[in-house]
């Protein structure tokens, strides 16, 4: 064995240097690495702090999602930003009221249990998946992941909202989902279900109605049917309330700015600025109203309660509009169908 030179004082102090520098690139290259999306690793952490999961289940799941260019497109495009006379089109079709009409009848027991438990007329409910997902027929491709990576780690504008869905998603309990969440399918805003539920009203109205203890949202029908029902008894619809009834101003009324679908006057103030309904309504009734473009120049609508409940489903008074059209349509056709047998 030969004897080893002492080491030079000079690359006695480089080598050290240089290893350090090395280990700090290295740390700090790592958690680029090891983080797929931005913001990955602080939502892991988040969630892994408040339910105990596993951090590396959690980027296991996030590591398999993608960002899908395609939902950002869809979400800069959305059908509610037609005017009235050409959204109505889309969901008042002959083939959908048909639709409803069978399906509510096919469904007529736990349909009519499901509405008088909770105060509902059944049409809205079947109207509601009717708008949503043609009564089940395409509840959305989109993996439900994907959708909310994409929409919450993606897309600034409403990051803050789908971070929570995305968190939500990732918090929730197996049997709150109808399968594994990396195989979940929804629309490109990652709503889930017949009844198109985001993870927060899944997790705030969903129903297990079937009393199996599993919410499924895509095959049980007694949970979809009351998970909708629910979600509008929270929010506080009114039995039997009215919805929207058609308006007529004379040829003074006055301008009345409104803000949302709040009900804000009762109806006997809007008479007084010009606006008689076309229908029996109670004077004291709480009322909004709603101007919309038609296909023959403005409609006036006055809209209640129960009108304000829907758009909390969906914030668009186009969308309620459309659920309250399409629920009376269906019970007029169940009615008809009803008196031909």
């Amino acid at each position: 064995m030969t004897a080893t030179p002492a080491p030079h004082p000079a690359r006695f102090l480089v080598i050290p240097s240089l290893l350090c520098i090395g280990l700090l690139w290295m740390g700090a290259l790592t958690p680029a690495l090891a983080t797929t999306h931005p913001g990955q690793a602080e939502l892991v952490r988040e969630v892994a702090h408040e339910t105990g999961k596993s951090p590396q289940s959690l980027n296991a799941l996030l590591d398999g999602a993608k960002m899908q260019q395609s939902i950002l497109d869809a979400i800069s495009r959305p059908a509610e930003a037609k005017p009235w006379k050409d959204y109505r089109p889309i969901f008042l079709t002959d083939q959908r009221v048909d639709n409803g009409v069978a399906f509510y009848r096919e469904h007529r027991a736990l349909l009519e249990q499901i509405g008088k438990q909770y105060g509902v007329a059944p049409q809205y409910i079947v109207a509601i998946v009717g708008v949503e997902t043609s009564y089940g027929r395409n509840t959305g491709k989109y993996k439900v992941l994907d959708a909310l990576v994409t929409l919450g780690l993606y897309y600034p504008p409403r990051a803050k909202f789908f971070r929570e869905q995305l968190k939500e998603l990732l918090s929730m309990p197996g049997n709150h989902l109808a399968g594994p969440i990396d195989t979940l399918t929804g629309s490109y805003a990652g709503a889930q279900g017949w009844g198109q539920f985001m993870p927060t009203s899944i997790r705030d109205f969903a129903v297990d109605a079937d009393h199996d203890g599993h919410i499924d949202l895509q095959n049980s029908l007694p949970d979809i049917f009351a998970s909708v029902a629910n979600y509008f008894v929270q929010h506080g619809w009114v039995s039997g309330g009215p919805v929207a009834a058609r308006a007529q101003p004379d040829g003074a009324a006055q301008q009345v700015a409104v803000k949302d679908a709040t009900p804000q006057w009762p109806l006997e103030q809007f008479e007084a600025w010009g606006y008689a309904p076309l229908q029996p309504l109670s004077p004291a009734e709480p009322t909004s109203l709603q101007t919309l473009e038609g296909p023959n120049g403005p409609e006036y609508w006055f809209t209640f309660q129960n009108f304000y409940v829907i758009t909390r489903y969906n914030r668009s008074p186009l969308y309620a509009m459309a659920v309250d059209q399409l629920a009376q349509a269906i019970a007029a056709g169940v009615g008809q169908a009803e008196a031909a047998r």
